[in-house]
Protein backbone atom coordinates (compact mmCIF):
# COMPACT_ATOMS: atom_id res chain seq x y z
CA UNK A 1 0.00 0.00 0.00
CA UNK A 2 1.93 3.35 -1.01
CA UNK A 3 1.59 6.53 1.37
CA UNK A 4 -1.24 8.27 -0.64
CA UNK A 5 -3.85 5.44 0.01
CA UNK A 6 -2.61 4.86 3.65
CA UNK A 7 -3.43 8.72 3.92
CA UNK A 8 -6.81 7.68 1.99
CA UNK A 9 -7.77 4.60 4.61
CA UNK A 10 -6.60 6.60 7.63
CA UNK A 11 -9.15 9.77 6.62
CA UNK A 12 -12.03 6.82 5.85
CA UNK A 13 -11.61 5.41 9.48
CA UNK A 14 -11.78 8.75 11.07
CA UNK A 15 -14.65 9.62 9.03
CA UNK A 16 -16.64 6.17 10.36
CA UNK A 17 -15.14 6.91 13.61
CA UNK A 18 -16.82 10.58 13.66
CA UNK A 19 -19.99 9.47 11.97
CA UNK A 20 -20.26 6.53 15.00
CA UNK A 21 -19.70 9.34 17.84
CA UNK A 22 -22.37 11.52 16.17
CA UNK A 23 -24.65 8.53 16.88
CA UNK A 24 -23.86 7.98 20.22
CA UNK A 25 -24.01 11.55 21.14
CA UNK A 26 -27.72 12.05 20.46
CA UNK A 27 -28.40 10.25 23.62
CA UNK A 28 -25.46 11.89 25.42
CA UNK A 29 -27.41 15.35 24.21
CA UNK A 30 -30.75 13.82 26.11
CA UNK A 31 -28.97 12.86 28.95
CA UNK A 32 -27.07 16.12 29.10
CA UNK A 33 -30.31 17.44 29.22
CA UNK A 34 -31.42 15.04 32.16
CA UNK A 35 -28.35 16.48 33.99
CA UNK A 36 -29.16 19.74 33.65
CA UNK A 37 -32.95 19.21 35.21
CA UNK A 38 -30.78 17.64 38.12
CA UNK A 39 -29.05 21.07 38.83
CA UNK A 40 -32.34 23.17 38.32
CA UNK A 41 -34.00 20.43 41.36
CA UNK A 42 -31.05 20.64 43.31
CA UNK A 43 -31.72 24.89 43.16
CA UNK A 44 -35.52 25.13 43.40
CA UNK A 45 -35.46 22.29 45.87
CA UNK A 46 -32.37 24.18 47.98
CA UNK A 47 -30.93 20.10 48.00
CA UNK A 48 -28.68 18.18 46.24
CA UNK A 49 -30.66 15.79 44.15
CA UNK A 50 -30.18 11.87 44.62
CA UNK A 51 -28.70 10.65 40.83
CA UNK A 52 -29.00 7.50 39.86
CA UNK A 53 -26.85 5.15 41.53
CA UNK A 54 -25.89 3.17 38.02
CA UNK A 55 -22.83 3.33 37.46
CA UNK A 56 -22.82 5.79 34.12
CA UNK A 57 -20.78 3.34 31.76
CA UNK A 58 -22.92 0.55 32.48
CA UNK A 59 -26.11 2.79 31.61
CA UNK A 60 -24.97 3.74 28.03
CA UNK A 61 -23.51 0.43 27.80
CA UNK A 62 -26.12 -1.61 28.90
CA UNK A 63 -28.79 0.75 26.83
CA UNK A 64 -27.14 0.80 23.65
CA UNK A 65 -26.88 -3.21 23.95
CA UNK A 66 -30.95 -3.61 24.56
CA UNK A 67 -30.81 -0.94 21.78
CA UNK A 68 -28.98 -3.18 19.57
CA UNK A 69 -31.67 -6.11 20.43
CA UNK A 70 -34.69 -3.54 19.65
CA UNK A 71 -33.23 -3.56 15.80
CA UNK A 72 -33.46 -7.58 15.99
CA UNK A 73 -37.19 -7.25 17.25
CA UNK A 74 -37.64 -4.62 14.81
CA UNK A 75 -36.09 -7.08 11.91
CA UNK A 76 -37.90 -9.93 13.60
CA UNK A 77 -41.25 -8.11 13.65
CA UNK A 78 -40.69 -7.01 10.17
CA UNK A 79 -39.57 -10.84 8.57
CA UNK A 80 -43.02 -12.49 10.15
CA UNK A 81 -45.51 -9.59 9.73
CA UNK A 82 -46.27 -9.31 13.54
CA UNK A 83 -48.32 -6.33 15.17
CA UNK A 84 -47.08 -4.91 17.74
CA UNK A 85 -49.17 -2.49 20.44
CA UNK A 86 -47.48 -1.26 23.54
CA UNK A 87 -49.10 0.92 25.91
CA UNK A 88 -47.48 3.08 27.80
CA UNK A 89 -49.49 5.04 30.50
CA UNK A 90 -49.18 6.73 33.59
CA UNK A 91 -49.07 10.43 35.59
CA UNK A 92 -47.62 13.10 33.53
CA UNK A 93 -43.98 13.89 34.08
CA UNK A 94 -43.57 10.17 34.81
CA UNK A 95 -40.72 9.78 32.22
CA UNK A 96 -43.02 8.22 29.60
CA UNK A 97 -41.66 9.84 26.65
CA UNK A 98 -38.23 9.29 27.78
CA UNK A 99 -38.35 5.72 27.43
CA UNK A 100 -40.41 6.01 23.84
CA UNK A 101 -37.52 8.13 22.75
CA UNK A 102 -34.86 5.26 24.23
CA UNK A 103 -36.71 2.81 22.33
CA UNK A 104 -37.51 4.88 18.93
CA UNK A 105 -33.96 6.58 19.07
CA UNK A 106 -32.28 3.39 16.34
CA UNK A 107 -35.36 2.33 14.65
CA UNK A 108 -36.89 2.98 11.40
CA UNK A 109 -39.93 5.04 11.94
CA UNK A 110 -41.72 3.49 9.34
CA UNK A 111 -41.59 0.58 11.05
CA UNK A 112 -41.96 1.46 14.66
CA UNK A 113 -44.04 4.67 15.11
CA UNK A 114 -45.61 6.96 18.08
CA UNK A 115 -49.16 7.37 18.09
CA UNK A 116 -49.51 10.55 20.30
CA UNK A 117 -53.21 11.97 20.32
CA UNK A 118 -54.27 15.19 20.85
CA UNK A 119 -57.57 16.24 22.68
CA UNK A 120 -61.08 14.39 20.95
CA UNK A 121 -62.38 16.66 18.43
CA UNK A 122 -66.36 17.53 18.44
CA UNK A 123 -66.91 15.26 15.64
CA UNK A 124 -64.53 12.54 17.46
CA UNK A 125 -66.38 13.05 20.73
CA UNK A 126 -69.50 11.72 18.78
CA UNK A 127 -68.03 8.60 17.51
CA UNK A 128 -67.80 5.15 19.02
CA UNK A 129 -65.13 5.69 21.94
CA UNK A 130 -62.08 3.70 20.58
CA UNK A 131 -62.82 4.58 16.84
CA UNK A 132 -60.00 7.01 17.02
CA UNK A 133 -57.41 5.02 18.54
CA UNK A 134 -58.33 2.22 15.88
CA UNK A 135 -56.52 4.02 13.14
CA UNK A 136 -53.46 3.43 14.41
CA UNK A 137 -53.44 -0.07 15.30
CA UNK A 138 -50.73 -1.70 13.18
CA UNK A 139 -50.41 -3.54 9.94
CA UNK A 140 -48.65 -6.87 9.68
CA UNK A 141 -44.56 -5.56 10.01
CA UNK A 142 -45.35 -2.75 12.31
CA UNK A 143 -44.92 -1.47 15.76
CA UNK A 144 -46.91 1.20 17.09
CA UNK A 145 -46.24 2.82 20.73
CA UNK A 146 -48.96 4.50 22.13
CA UNK A 147 -47.95 7.56 24.25
CA UNK A 148 -51.49 7.41 26.51
CA UNK A 149 -54.05 5.93 24.47
CA UNK A 150 -57.60 4.14 25.30
CA UNK A 151 -57.09 4.38 28.65
CA UNK A 152 -57.63 8.11 29.32
CA UNK A 153 -61.23 7.65 29.64
CA UNK A 154 -60.15 5.77 33.00
CA UNK A 155 -57.99 8.69 34.33
CA UNK A 156 -57.75 12.22 32.91
CA UNK A 157 -61.48 11.90 31.29
CA UNK A 158 -62.65 10.72 35.01
CA UNK A 159 -61.00 12.89 37.26
CA UNK A 160 -61.76 15.83 35.16
CA UNK A 161 -65.47 15.55 34.21
CA UNK A 162 -64.83 14.68 30.30
CA UNK A 163 -67.38 11.64 30.52
CA UNK A 164 -70.08 10.89 32.32
CA UNK A 165 -70.87 8.05 35.11
CA UNK A 166 -72.39 6.33 32.01
CA UNK A 167 -69.86 6.77 29.75
CA UNK A 168 -67.04 5.76 32.62
CA UNK A 169 -68.54 2.26 33.47
CA UNK A 170 -69.50 1.45 29.48
CA UNK A 171 -65.63 1.91 29.05
CA UNK A 172 -65.44 -0.60 31.36
CA UNK A 173 -67.51 -2.92 30.14
CA UNK A 174 -66.42 -2.76 26.46
CA UNK A 175 -62.25 -2.10 27.20
CA UNK A 176 -61.35 -5.99 28.08
CA UNK A 177 -63.46 -7.40 25.01
CA UNK A 178 -62.19 -4.62 22.73
CA UNK A 179 -58.26 -5.68 23.85
CA UNK A 180 -59.40 -9.36 23.44
CA UNK A 181 -60.48 -8.77 19.91
CA UNK A 182 -56.99 -7.11 19.05
CA UNK A 183 -55.27 -9.89 20.61
CA UNK A 184 -57.74 -12.17 18.54
CA UNK A 185 -56.65 -10.65 15.58
CA UNK A 186 -52.81 -10.95 15.80
CA UNK A 187 -52.18 -8.07 17.90
CA UNK A 188 -49.41 -8.52 20.33
CA UNK A 189 -50.65 -6.47 23.18
CA UNK A 190 -48.28 -4.90 26.13
CA UNK A 191 -49.58 -2.04 28.54
CA UNK A 192 -46.86 -0.61 31.29
CA UNK A 193 -47.95 2.13 33.62
CA UNK A 194 -45.06 3.68 34.97
CA UNK A 195 -45.46 4.48 39.01
CA UNK A 196 -43.77 7.81 40.23
CA UNK A 197 -44.06 9.06 43.97
CA UNK A 198 -46.04 12.54 44.90
CA UNK A 199 -42.44 13.83 45.72
CA UNK A 200 -41.12 12.85 42.39
CA UNK A 201 -43.58 14.86 40.34
CA UNK A 202 -43.77 17.66 42.35
CA UNK A 203 -39.31 18.02 41.74
CA UNK A 204 -40.18 17.00 37.42
CA UNK A 205 -43.30 19.44 37.66
CA UNK A 206 -40.92 22.36 39.84
CA UNK A 207 -37.89 21.99 36.90
CA UNK A 208 -40.15 22.43 34.13
CA UNK A 209 -41.63 25.42 35.54
CA UNK A 210 -38.40 27.20 36.01
CA UNK A 211 -36.43 25.25 32.72
CA UNK A 212 -37.23 27.72 29.78
CA UNK A 213 -36.87 24.88 27.67
CA UNK A 214 -39.69 22.68 29.02
CA UNK A 215 -41.82 24.80 30.21
CA UNK A 216 -43.70 23.98 27.18
CA UNK A 217 -44.61 20.61 28.40
CA UNK A 218 -46.51 22.48 31.36
CA UNK A 219 -50.71 23.05 30.52
CA UNK A 220 -53.33 24.05 33.21
CA UNK A 221 -54.51 20.84 33.03
CA UNK A 222 -51.43 19.32 34.02
CA UNK A 223 -51.46 22.07 36.74
CA UNK A 224 -54.92 20.53 37.90
CA UNK A 225 -53.79 16.61 38.03
CA UNK A 226 -51.17 18.16 40.16
CA UNK A 227 -53.43 19.28 42.58
CA UNK A 228 -55.83 16.49 42.12
CA UNK A 229 -53.05 13.65 42.67
CA UNK A 230 -55.27 11.73 44.72
CA UNK A 231 -58.50 11.70 42.55
CA UNK A 232 -55.87 10.28 40.05
CA UNK A 233 -54.35 7.29 42.63
CA UNK A 234 -58.56 6.60 42.65
CA UNK A 235 -58.80 5.91 39.01
CA UNK A 236 -55.75 4.34 38.84
CA UNK A 237 -55.91 2.06 41.10
CA UNK A 238 -59.92 1.53 39.43
CA UNK A 239 -58.49 1.13 36.45
CA UNK A 240 -55.98 -1.45 37.10
CA UNK A 241 -57.96 -3.38 39.44
CA UNK A 242 -60.73 -3.45 36.14
CA UNK A 243 -58.61 -4.21 33.44
CA UNK A 244 -55.69 -6.39 34.65
CA UNK A 245 -57.14 -9.46 32.85
CA UNK A 246 -54.87 -12.46 31.65
CA UNK A 247 -54.77 -11.75 28.23
CA UNK A 248 -53.61 -8.50 28.40
CA UNK A 249 -52.06 -7.80 31.92
CA UNK A 250 -50.38 -4.40 33.32
CA UNK A 251 -47.07 -4.79 33.60
CA UNK A 252 -45.58 -1.79 36.57
CA UNK A 253 -42.55 0.01 35.36
CA UNK A 254 -41.33 1.79 39.09
CA UNK A 255 -39.71 5.11 37.64
CA UNK A 256 -38.80 7.56 40.09
CA UNK A 257 -34.92 6.53 38.71
CA UNK A 258 -35.71 7.40 34.86
CA UNK A 259 -32.20 5.24 33.92
CA UNK A 260 -33.72 2.11 35.67
CA UNK A 261 -37.01 2.37 34.42
CA UNK A 262 -35.79 2.80 30.66
CA UNK A 263 -33.49 -0.05 31.21
CA UNK A 264 -36.46 -2.06 32.75
CA UNK A 265 -38.82 -1.11 30.30
CA UNK A 266 -36.61 -1.81 27.30
CA UNK A 267 -35.75 -4.81 28.69
CA UNK A 268 -39.23 -6.36 29.65
CA UNK A 269 -40.19 -5.25 25.97
CA UNK A 270 -37.72 -7.61 24.63
CA UNK A 271 -38.87 -10.32 26.98
CA UNK A 272 -42.48 -10.27 25.71
CA UNK A 273 -41.89 -10.95 22.22
CA UNK A 274 -39.70 -14.10 21.29
CA UNK A 275 -37.50 -13.15 18.62
CA UNK A 276 -34.48 -14.42 16.42
CA UNK A 277 -31.67 -12.44 14.74
CA UNK A 278 -32.67 -12.34 10.95
CA UNK A 279 -29.58 -13.64 8.85
CA UNK A 280 -28.77 -11.27 6.33
CA UNK A 281 -26.75 -11.34 2.70
CA UNK A 282 -23.46 -9.38 2.75
CA UNK A 283 -24.12 -6.14 2.01
CA UNK A 284 -21.07 -4.69 -0.78
CA UNK A 285 -21.38 -1.45 -2.03
CA UNK A 286 -21.50 -0.92 -5.76
CA UNK A 287 -18.80 1.05 -7.21
CA UNK A 288 -19.92 4.33 -8.82
CA UNK A 289 -20.39 4.89 -12.15
CA UNK A 290 -18.30 7.61 -13.34
CA UNK A 291 -19.06 9.10 -17.26
CA UNK A 292 -16.18 11.47 -18.35
CA UNK A 293 -18.42 13.73 -19.99
CA UNK A 294 -20.50 15.02 -17.18
CA UNK A 295 -19.93 17.91 -15.71
CA UNK A 296 -21.84 19.44 -12.38
CA UNK A 297 -23.54 22.37 -12.56
CA UNK A 298 -22.44 25.36 -10.49
CA UNK A 299 -24.94 26.11 -7.35
CA UNK A 300 -25.81 29.40 -6.86
CA UNK A 301 -23.80 31.17 -3.39
CA UNK A 302 -26.89 32.42 -2.73
CA UNK A 303 -28.33 29.77 -2.12
CA UNK A 304 -26.29 28.23 0.42
CA UNK A 305 -27.14 28.14 4.25
CA UNK A 306 -24.70 30.89 5.90
CA UNK A 307 -21.86 29.06 7.61
CA UNK A 308 -22.10 30.47 11.36
CA UNK A 309 -20.72 27.81 12.65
Amino acid sequence: MNQNSAKELSDFDRRIHAEMLDSFDEELEMEIDDERMNYLIAEVTEAASESSDLNRHFYFRELFRLQGELVKLQDWVVHKGLKVVVLFEGRDAAGKGGVIKRITQRLNPRVCRVAALPAPSERERTQWYFQRYVSHLPAAGEMVLFDRSWYNRAGVEKVMGFCNDEEYEEFYRSVPEFEKMLLRSGIILIKYWFSITDDEQELRFKMRIHDPLKQWKLSPMDMESRRRWEDYTKVKEAMLERTHIPEAPWWIIEAVDKKKARLNCIHHLLSQVPYGEIERAPVVLPERVHNPDYLRNPVPPEMFVPAVY
